[in-house]
């Protein structure tokens, strides 16, 4: 038996509505569903018919961006651990600052296992980072590896949800922020930083 494919309106009408969910909810993160189906230029049935509740669009959010994340993590094959991972954080962060409130959103309680589910790729990458650094002495090495990685997370975690995007300096912070977490003094990580510009651009912490 032959699966038909969703027809073009269906697919269109899917996507309309996350991009607007994206949207509203960057305005308003308790945003409702009717706001979200207004926005989306729907009825409230019509987005009933690919979601069953609020819940299940924000799963899909999720789950959505956590596949761009996941992506991002697979194109950072830097061979020097302290390079990868801040290359890493700063692709991760120019994605998580364009949705920010919806990152947020993934990021709360309510969703973390859901989250962490669906970021699986991109946590074996960061563990492998936390291993790799640890092997070849650029990260510290007074906790345990697997620590390691979830202490990364959780810090990243924090910067994604409390730090303004918008704010000057914010990307600069937030990869300064896991090469600390990872072992590096600020000294190192502003020398790794300088001779690899290309991470960051010219953007600088203001002193």
């Amino acid at each position: 038996m032959t699966t038909r494919a969703p027809r073009r309106d269906s697919v269109e009408n899917r996507a309309g509505i996350l991009d607007a969910a994206r949207e509203t909810l960057a305005a308003d993160p308790r945003a409702s569903i009717d706001v979200i189906a207004r926005s989306a230029g729907l009825s409230r049935r019509t987005l009933y018919g690919h979601f069953d509740d609020r819940e299940a669009l924000i799963r899909e959010l999720i789950s959505v961006g956590a596949q761009r994340f996941n992506a991002i993590a697979e194109s950072v094959t830097d061979a020097d651990a302290r390079i990868a991972l801040a290359r890493l954080a700063a692709r991760l962060w120019q994605e998580a600052s364009h949705v920010q409130v919806a990152a947020a959103l993934a990021l709360d309680e309510a969703h973390v296992q859901h989250t962490a589910d669906a970021l699986a790729p991109l946590r074996r990458t960061v563990s492998a980072l936390a291993r790799r650094g640890q092997d070849d002495g650029s990260f510290r090495t007074d906790i345990a590896a697997p620590t390691l990685a979830r202490l990364i997370e959780e810090v990243a975690r924090t910067v994604v949800s409390r730090t303004d995007a918008a704010s000057i300096g914010a990307e600069n912070l937030a990869v300064r922020t896991l090469l600390s977490i990872a072992g590096l003094s600020w000294r190192d990580a502003d020398d790794l930083l300088t001779a690899h510009p290309e991470i960051i651009g010219s953007e600088r912490v203001d002193a």
